[in-house]
């Protein structure tokens, strides 16, 4: 693996970290501090992540995208990742590129408008007693003639507010497993406005001021059969085939605040002056600065070996799965120690701080807990001597 980056990598490095810190980071006390975007922001900032030919860069070229390799969107993430969550996921949107699954008249119809910013989407698969369990999801779609009629509820679904439609995972049926009769998946598109198909106010979170979610309710919502995303019964397949580099996406924001929240406590152990010296020079400073750094430093390496690897076709769900605990467990650690290093002041609001601290708590949740993250990689150590 060569750790040098290319001209292309750099230069985007250094556009995408411009454009956070010049176009982002002005109204990152704004949204923290009102707990919400304001729709003329996010057009405004969206147009100018469109014109610098950032916005949807995790899409192929073929299809409207700036066709980033793994690696390189794990880089030009990491940048995005220093910012407010909400300023950077919603006016530099990243479609999921579980639409790339759709057939060709389900890509004009929301793939295209994602890419072009005229839409927005969402993924709904938790449930209030269905989270890591997926297979015991009880909302379910259940065939009338050549349509489906979907029941359920979900929650903790991510900007499902402004999105325009949902990618919504749905029981529809059982197979026989090994461990007895699991529930099958199937993946559906559902408009907003679709009638039986509700989007509520969700809960209020410590976490990502601005980054909104909802809960989705289905009563009776009826759908045609080209409203299915990839084959019935086969939606794990689809969201496993898709969605596996998510985990290296939270790898990488939180990559991104470490950093950030790194260099203020550089800054300020070498500003800060007590007992007639700089404060980075009393061993008790010094050590946290060496031990962030290298922590830091693990995590980023396995972030980039992901995704090298998964460009080269050789990744695993342990790899993915180790970036994302060592990351987000070291964000936490970072976040942590920077406000020890500033005492009081690293918990007012004038400093990022308090903010990245805060954020950090979810990254251990989302996309898997910390938990998952660990039956993954232990059960890839125990499958390789037959346990």
């Amino acid at each position: 693996m060569n750790f040098e980056l290319t001209e292309e990598q750099r230069l985007i490095v250094e556009t995408t970290r411009a454009f956070v810190e010049n176009e982002l980071y002005p109204h990152e006390q704004e949204v923290e501090r009102t707990g919400h975007l304001r729709p003329e922001l996010v057009k405004e900032l969206q147009a100018k992540a469109i014109e610098a030919g950032l916005y949807a860069a995790n899409m192929p070229e073929e299809v409207g995208g700036a066709g980033l390799d793994t690696l390189t969107w794990l880089l030009y993430e990491k940048e995005l990742g220093r910012a407010n969550y909400a300023l950077h996921w919603t006016c530099v949107a990243r479609p999921s590129n579980i639409l790339l699954a759709g057939t060709a008249e389900q890509k004009e119809k929301y793939l295209y408008p994602c890419i072009r910013g005229e839409k927005w989407d969402c993924l709904a698969m938790t449930e209030p007693g269905a989270g890591s369990d997926l297979r015991g999801m009880k909302a379910s779609a259940v065939r009338d003639g050549d349509d489906w009629v979907l029941n359920g509820t979900k929650h903790f679904i991510s900007h499902a507010d402004i999105a325009d439609f949902a990618i919504v995972f749905m029981a529809t049926g059982e197979e026989d497993s090994p461990r007895g009769k699991r529930k099958t998946i199937t993946a559906f598109f559902v408009d907003k406005g679709t009638p039986g198909f509700a989007v509520r106010d969700g809960y209020r979170n410590v976490s990502h001021r601005g980054y909104t979610n909802s809960v989705l309710e289905f009563d009776d919502c009826r759908l045609p059969n080209s409203q299915v995303l990839g084959e019935v019964d086969k939606g794990f397949e689809v969201a496993n085939s898709w969605l596996g580099a998510t985990r290296l996406q939270v790898a990488a924001t939180c990559l991104g605040r470490a950093e950030r929240a790194l260099s203020h406590a550089i800054d300020y152990a070498a500003e800060r002056s007590q007992f007639g010296q700089q404060i980075g020079k009393f061993q008790g400073v010094s050590f946290k600065l060496a031990d962030m750094a290298t922590e830091l430093k693990a995590a980023e390496l396995m972030t980039w070996e992901g995704g090298w690897k998964y460009d080269q076709g050789t990744v695993t769900d342990a790899d993915m799965a180790m970036a994302k605990l060592k990351a987000t467990e070291m964000l936490a650690f970072v976040a942590d120690e920077a406000i020890q290093i500033h005492g009081g002041m690293g918990l007012m609001d004038d400093l990022p701080l308090e903010r990245i601290w805060r954020d950090a708590r979810v990254e251990r949740i989302w996309e898997g807990t910390s938990e998952i993250q660990r039956h993954i990689i232990s059960r890839a150590l125990l499958r390789a001597v037959g346990g």
